[in-house]
C-alpha cells in the first residue's frame, strides 16, 4: 500500500498533546462500514480494533443504522436526562427479556453516564454506601478508568501517575496466574483479611476483569473466579465485574462471567452495549444493593435515546435467537489456529498467545517488537493495537461480525507483519 502524506496540521496546532491512537496510525479516515475503514485519500483498512472494543457489531451496521434513521427523522427525543421516553423503555424491555431474563439475572439497571468510567465510579460508590467501608481490592494489570475513582483500582502506572494526587482507598492483589502457580489462589489475599495486623482495611468490595484487556489480555480461569466470588462472599464484600470490554459478547456469552457460573453483585457494562458506537454505560446490580436516593448519583448525558434506540436493536437482532455467542467461539476458533501457527513459526520471538472468544494477545519476548508488529501492520491495511504494562503483547479486538474471509485477510497480514519485524 502506497501512503501519501495526509494534512494533519490542525490536529497538530490546535488538538491536545494527550491524543494517543492517531499517532500510531497517521491518517484521517473518512468513512466506515462493517470491519474497514477508508482514509480520505481511498486508502482502506480492515479494522480489528474496533473502537477498542466499542463497535462489536461493526461500522455503521446497516440494522442499526437503519433505526436510529428512522428515529430522528421521527423527532424522537435525543437528550432525555433520566426522564421516561419511548426509546428508554424498548431498550429496557429487551435487555429484560433477551439478556436479564434467559440468564435468571435478577439486576437492576442504572444509567450512570455516557462511560465506562461513569459507570465504574457508579459501581465503587454503590458499594461503599452499602457497606459503609471505604476499601476497594483490585487486581495487578488492571484497568478501570481514568477518572480518580478508577484510577485507584488500575495498575498501570503511567496512567495512575496522571491523576496527579495520591490514589487512596484502593489495594490490589495479584490476578490469576501472576505468580506463575507458585501459591495457592488467594493466598496473600485471605491472609490479610484474616490477620488483624495486615493493615488491609476490610473491603467494600472486589473489583475485578474476567480478561485484562488493556492489562495484556490476561485470562482468568473459570475456577479462579468461582473461588473469588466465594471468598467474598464469605467475608462479606461485594464482587463487582468489570464487563465494559469484554462484555456484549466478546467473550462469546453475553457476559463474560457467564463461563464461570457466577453472578456478580454489580457489573458495569459499557462500550458495545449501544451497538453503534454511542456512548452508553449501565451499573447492573443485585436488588437488595439499590439503596440510592433519587438523584444522589446522575448526569446530563445518561439518556443518551439513539443510544438506547440502536441497543434495543442491537439485543433484537443478535441476542435473541441464541446463535452469536457460537459464531463468535468458532470464529475464535480461527484466531487461535492463526496465532498458534505464527507462534510455532517463529518460537524465539514469541512467549504466548492467549485469550477467548474475539479477544487474543501474542506476547513478544522482545517488548518493543509488539509496538514494530503493530507498525508494520498499518503499513499492510490491518489496524491492531498493543496492550500490556510495556505493550508488549499484540492485541486483536476484531468486530463479532468479522466474516471467516475478512480474519483470515487479516491474520495473513499479522502473519507478515511479524515476519518483517522478528
Amino acid at each position: 500500500m502506497t501512503i501519501t502524506q495526509p494534512d494533519l496540521s490542525v490536529f497538530e496546532t490546535v488538538e491536545s498533546e494527550v491524543r494517543s491512537y492517531c499517532r500510531s496510525w497517521p491518517t484521517v479516515f473518512d468513512r466506515a462500514q462493517g470491519s474497514r475503514m477508508t482514509d480520505e485519500d481511498g486508502h482502506t483498512y480492515l479494522d480489528f480494533f474496533a473502537g477498542a472494543g466499542s463497535l462489536n457489531y461493526g461500522h455503521n451496521n446497516p440494522v442499526l443504522k437503519r433505526a436510529l434513521i428512522d428515529y430522528i427523522e421521527r423527532d424522537g427525543v435525543t437528550h432525555g436526562l433520566d426522564m421516561s421516553t419511548t426509546a428508554k423503555r424498548a431498550f429496557l424491555e429487551s435487555f429484560q427479556n433477551i439478556v436479564l431474563r434467559p440468564r435468571d439475572l435478577p439486576y437492576k439497571v442504572m444509567f450512570p453516564g455516557p462511560t465506562g468510567a461513569n459507570s465504574v465510579e457508579a459501581a465503587l460508590k454503590l458499594a461503599r454506601k452499602v457497606k459503609g467501608r471505604e476499601s476497594i481490592v483490585s487486581f495487578t494489570n488492571a484497568f478501570h478508568g481514568m477518572s480518580l475513582g478508577a484510577l485507584a483500582v488500575t495498575g498501570n502506572s503511567m496512567k495512575r501517575a496522571g491523576a496527579g494526587i495520591p490514589l487512596v482507598h484502593g489495594t490490589p492483589m495479584p490476578f490469576d496466574n501472576y505468580l506463575d502457580g507458585t501459591y495457592p489462589d488467594f493466598l496473600w489475599f485471605e491472609r490479610l483479611l484474616e490477620d488483624q495486623g495486615s493493615g488491609l482495611n476490610t473491603p467494600a468490595a472486589v473489583i475485578v476483569e474476567t480478561v485484562q484487556g488493556e492489562g495484556g489480555i490476561n485470562v482468568a480461569r473459570p475456577e479462579w473466579l468461582r473461588a473469588l466470588s466465594e471468598l467474598c462472599e464469605r467475608w462479606d464484600m461485594l464482587l463487582i465485574v468489570d464487563d465494559i470490554q469484554m462484555g456484549c459478547g466478546r467473550t462469546g456469552a453475553f457476559f463474560s462471567f457467564e463461563e464461570a457460573g457466577i453472578v456478580p453483585d454489580i457489573v458495569t457494562v459499557s462500550k458495545s452495549i449501544s451497538g453503534y458506537g454511542l456512548p452508553l454505560a449501565l451499573t447492573l446490580f443485585k436488588p437488595e444493593l439499590d439503596i440510592w436516593e433519587p438523584g444522589e448519583h446522575n448526569g446530563t448525558f445518561r439518556g443518551n435515546n439513539p443510544a438506547f434506540v440502536t441497543a434495543a436493536a442491537t439485543l433484537d437482532t443478535y441476542w435473541a435467537d441464541g446463535q452469536m455467542e457460537k459464531q463468535t467461539l468458532a470464529r475464535g476458533e480461527i484466531v487461535e489456529a492463526h496465532l498458534k501457527a505464527i507462534t510455532e513459526e517463529h518460537p524465539d520471538a514469541i512467549a504466548e498467545y492467549r485469550g477467548r472468544g474475539l479477544v487474543w494477545g501474542m506476547e513478544l519476548n522482545d517488548k518493543p517488537v509488539a509496538d514494530k508488529i503493530a507498525k508494520r501492520a498499518f503499513e499492510l491495511g490491518l489496524l491492531i493495537e498493543t496492550s500490556g504494562p510495556e505493550s508488549e503483547v499484540v492485541k486483536l479486538l476484531p468486530a463479532l461480525t468479522t466474516t471467516p474471509e475478512e480474519l483470515d485477510e487479516g491474520l495473513r497480514i499479522l502473519a507478515r507483519a511479524v515476519r518483517d519485524c522478528v
